[in-house]
């Protein structure tokens, strides 16, 4: 299948067919508060999860995965060598890798790996508006996990980032903005019940790494992630009573997820 084409609607429903068709290997980096989470989620996709996040095991299971999530939730010292491990052996050997910067800006630690994995060219850069503000030195971060920017406000930081980098760059939000650089898209969907889970923006740059095996037109792959995860949470809002129902509903949704519902409800600008 070739790659896909500016028009990204189309290709939405399609990236998920080629999802459940593939049953991508998505190793995941990934903080130890949201690992069992996030497994689910890709298992509920129909992608298959590997938490491999140990040095000596890390760089060689990266070449063979179909994608890659580094996620900086917890990075205690063990795992910040695995991920820089993980991210040269991706970017060798070709392998997608997306990169979530949890809390960059006010926290040392996170903030000087967050610049040093971004030497190593990640295909997609995920974040809430503070922290893709924090990475191009334009501010301090939010609040811990919590963005004290709106999404708005982070579109041109967005933009630098991606023709800096090279990368798509993924702004989580109400509306959640993508963009290569040159090319953008918007996505209405989601449900705010969403970011009352632990792990609901976490799992996410999983989904977007799944998703990046299926085509090398990123920006299209990572537009039809966000969509598939947030029609998912609207589709399960419907069913839930609270945060804890949610979090059931929405990995049936995932599971149930049908090509049509995209087609249908994607709400992409």
């Amino acid at each position: 299948m070739p790659a896909a084409s500016a028009d990204h609607t189309a290709f939405v429903p399609q990236a998920l067919a080629r999802v459940r068709a593939d049953a991508p290997l998505v190793q995941c980096l990934t903080n130890s508060v949201v690992t069992g989470f996030t497994a689910n989620v890709l298992l509920a996709l129909g992608a298959s999860p590997a938490m491999v996040d140990i040095p000596d095991e890390a760089g060689p299971f990266a070449r063979i995965a179909s994608g890659v999530l580094i996620n900086l939730g917890t990075p205690h010292a063990e795992q910040r060598s695995a991920m820089t491990e993980a991210a040269r052996a991706a970017t060798s050997a070709g392998t997608p890798w997306v990169l979530d910067p949890v809390a960059v800006g006010a926290l040392p630690v996170r903030t000087a790996l967050a610049q040093e994995l971004l030497e190593l060219r990640p295909a997609v850069i995920r974040g809430n508006a503070s922290e893709i503000i924090a990475l191009t030195g334009a501010g301090d971060g939010g609040r811990g996990v919590d963005s004290s920017d709106d999404v708005a406000a982070a579109e041109e930081s967005a933009r630098e980032l991606a023709r800096r980098t090279g990368c798509v760059v993924a702004v989580s939000g109400p509306v959640d903005f993508v963009t290569d650089g040159g090319r953008s898209a918007r996505i209405a969907n989601g449900d705010a019940l969403l970011t009352r889970v632990t792990g609901g923006g976490c799992a996410l740059g999983a989904v977007m790494a799944a998703f990046a095996a299926v085509d090398e037109d990123r920006f299209a792959t990572t537009v039809a992630a966000v969509a598939a995860y947030t029609v998912a949470a609207e589709l399960a809002a419907k069913e839930a009573s609270g945060p804890g129902t949610f979090a059931v509903a929405f990995l049936d949704a995932l599971a149930a997820l049908e090509e049509a519902d995209l087609s249908e409800r994607a709400a992409l600008s």
